[in-house]
């Protein structure tokens, strides 16, 4: 809070402005006092105008005596309050300064009524079901994930969970897992996780519809197609369905194929994961949807930001990490689909740039509106004129359709790279200019797909040896093909389009 010029300068969303107080319509601001402590906290500014004005208040000292009185009678449970007098240039104002409560839902109380409100955008408005169900739980120190149900563990089978489980982790699973997890309680009852996990899921709510459409927006469908299955699932059907409507063009470089997908294909399993763990299980009848276009892939699930906050007014790089479903959350961990930190979003533009075909402005996009949340990833061979020819996409990477010619040049004269290059630190062998081998162009494939992946799984995938993926590697940097940024747990593989500019 700033004043300039006898103005008050404040974020809407944290900030109210009251000219003076209304005693008898106490409603028009106890409302706003419930929906900052239900939501995040904040002020208002008593003796300030609409346009942030200040005017001063006659009597403040009665002024704050009454509003502390209302918020007694009128709150229940009573919230978190300071009374704080400003004085400025002659003029007192007075700031109530609401604390984020923990004892959520806080009510206005009248004439036998109970109404909880909350913060959206620079407006309190009344909770409705799902908002009042989540702060109910919030107060309770519960997500909705973790209550448990009376359906008995017994009935059901974990058999798609405990395979996956093997297949991404290489160990064993042990049914003590299910405890451990979240799934079941002690007493031998599923959660609402678990529900979202067995084998025959039956959650109405567990469910994602795909359509790939005609040209640029909802008119005719190409393809539709609705699943209603675990969670486990929906993640493989989801992205099976994305795979089968989205593109991949190539073009020859001197000694390797050079992919040019329309997008990544991790970035995209980020973002679905990232929908998957964190709608919002509560709003019955709501489902992620997968709608894809010429130029882009959406991706749409119910459930805004959880601290009630824009998301396409946030900076993504600065984003705390608040899991709706930690239980959910934790079981994607489990499987190695997602990291314990909150850095989806950020990872999801990393791994768009480091495709050799990205331009700047077709980073992913999000945007949150009253009850949805939108991820949106570009075509990144889609221009104003529709699909770009593979042509002009190899000239935007430095590269050509033609098959270039092996001289005796060597490509260290035809590419000439300076002191702190690739090419320097692995000095250029003689077999620099012969094509690679199906086992290198399968690990450049498997980079250019996913920038993350680990030597381990490279292996794994190929069936080879990690020495042998190792030898690979070490032939492919000393070639100035393939490089690593960051550490190997957590870093990313990059290729070299054109070693010129390699710094």
């Amino acid at each position: 809070m700033q004043i300039h010029n006898n103005t008050l300068i404040a974020e809407c969303s944290a900030y109210d402005f009251k000219e003076m107080l209304e005693r008898k319509k106490v409603k028009s601001w106890l409302k706003s006092v419930s929906a900052f402590a239900n939501t995040d906290g904040g002020s208002l500014f008593y003796g300030v105008n609409d346009d942030g004005v200040i005017v001063g208040l006659e009597n403040p000292q009665a002024d704050a005596d009454f509003i502390s009185e209302m918020i007694k009678a009128r709150l229940d449970p009573v919230p978190e309050v300071q009374l704080i007098p400003i004085e400025h240039e002659g003029h007192t104002l007075l700031e109530v300064k609401v604390k984020a409560g923990t004892l959520t839902p806080y009510y206005y109380y009248q004439d036998g009524t109970r109404t909880a409100y909350v913060r959206v955008g620079n407006e309190s408005v009344e909770c409705n079901s799902q908002q009042l169900l989540s702060l109910v739980l919030k107060g309770t120190h519960m997500t909705w994930d973790s209550l448990p149900t009376q359906v008995d563990a017994s009935k059901h089978s974990f058999i798609i969970l405990a395979n996956t489980f093997r297949e991404q982790t290489h160990q064993e699973w042990n049914d003590k897992y299910l405890e451990s997890f979240g799934l079941v309680t002690p007493d031998g009852k599923l959660t609402n996780a678990g529900l979202l996990f067995v084998d025959n899921c039956t959650v109405f709510q567990s469910r994602i519809f795909c359509t790939r459409w005609t040209g640029l927006y909802k008119d005719d469908a190409i393809s539709s197609v609705e699943h209603r299955a675990n969670l486990v699932l929906l993640l493989k059907y989801g992205m099976d369905f994305i795979k089968n409507y989205t593109m991949s063009g190539w073009v020859k470089m001197p000694n390797y194929r050079l992919n040019l997908p329309d997008y990544s294909d991790r970035a995209i399993f980020e973002g679905l994961v990232n929908h998957l763990i964190h709608r919002d299980y509560t709003v019955m009848g709501g489902e992620v949807h997968i709608d894809i276009y010429d130029d882009r892939v959406e991706l749409v699930s119910p459930g805004a930001m959880l601290d009630g906050t824009q998301i396409q007014d946030r900076d993504i790089y600065k984003v705390p990490s608040m899991r709706r479903n930690p239980v959910i959350a934790d079981v994607f961990t489990q499987l190695d689909y997602m990291e314990k930190r909150g850095s989806g979003l950020r990872k999801m533009r990393e791994l768009t740039e480091k495709l050799p075909n990205f331009q700047q402005g077709k980073e992913p996009q999000y945007q949150t509106e009253a009850t949805s949340f939108y991820t949106t990833f570009y075509n990144l061979n889609w221009g104003e004129n529709g699909r770009i020819p593979v042509e002009e996409v190899a000239n935007r990477v430095n590269s050509t359709l033609e098959k270039y010619p092996v001289n005796e040049e060597g490509s260290e004269k035809k590419y000439p790279v300076n002191g702190n290059s690739t090419l320097e630190k692995y000095p250029v062998n003689r077999n620099i200019n012969k094509p690679v081998g199906r086992t290198a162009q399968r690990i450049i494939d498997m980079v250019i797909s996913n920038p993350m992946i680990t030597r381990e799984k490279m292996a794994d995938e190929l069936g080879i040896s990690l020495d042998g993926v190792k030898k690979q590697i070490k032939n492919l940097r000393e070639r100035g093909i393939l490089t690593h940024e960051g550490s190997d747990k957590s870093g990313y593989w990059r290729i070299i389009v054109n070693p010129q500019t390699e710094q």
